[in-house]
């Protein structure tokens, strides 16, 4: 059975930084694309990261800069790096994995059940 478990999730202020974990089983990373997105209450979800199986990252405008996205393959981890946090980054993400970034939003194979992350101004 195939797993994709969030860690890392908290409250923190603004300013402050948070490191989230997407941990698998059941599957290689090395072999999927992998993407983080959040949903915050009465809003549509959204991309923020995402990391292809040749290792080129991309981000969501809202985030460059202030985000990173890296991939552990021995770990089978991909972590997200959110520094400078802000009030509006307070979401539940959630990671997933599929063929492509492109297009991961609604085609992933597979999907963590997420992790809230709460910033306070």
């Amino acid at each position: 059975e195939v797993q994709l478990v969030e860690l890392g999730g908290g409250a923190v202020q603004a300013g402050g930084s948070l490191r989230l974990s997407c941990i698998a089983s059941g599957l290689f990373f090395d072999d999927y694309a992998i993407g983080y997105f959040r949903q915050a209450p009465g809003k549509e979800r959204e991309g923020v990261s995402c990391i292809s199986t040749n290792g080129s990252t991309s981000y969501a405008d809202s985030v460059k800069g202030r985000f990173t996205i890296s991939i552990d393959y021995a770990k089978n981890t991909v972590y997200l790096q959110m520094n400078s946090l802000k009030p509006e980054d307070t979401a539940v993400y959630s990671c997933a994995a599929g063929d492509y970034c492109s297009g991961l939003g609604y085609g992933a194979d597979y999907w963590g059940k997420g992790t809230l992350v709460t910033v306070s101004s």
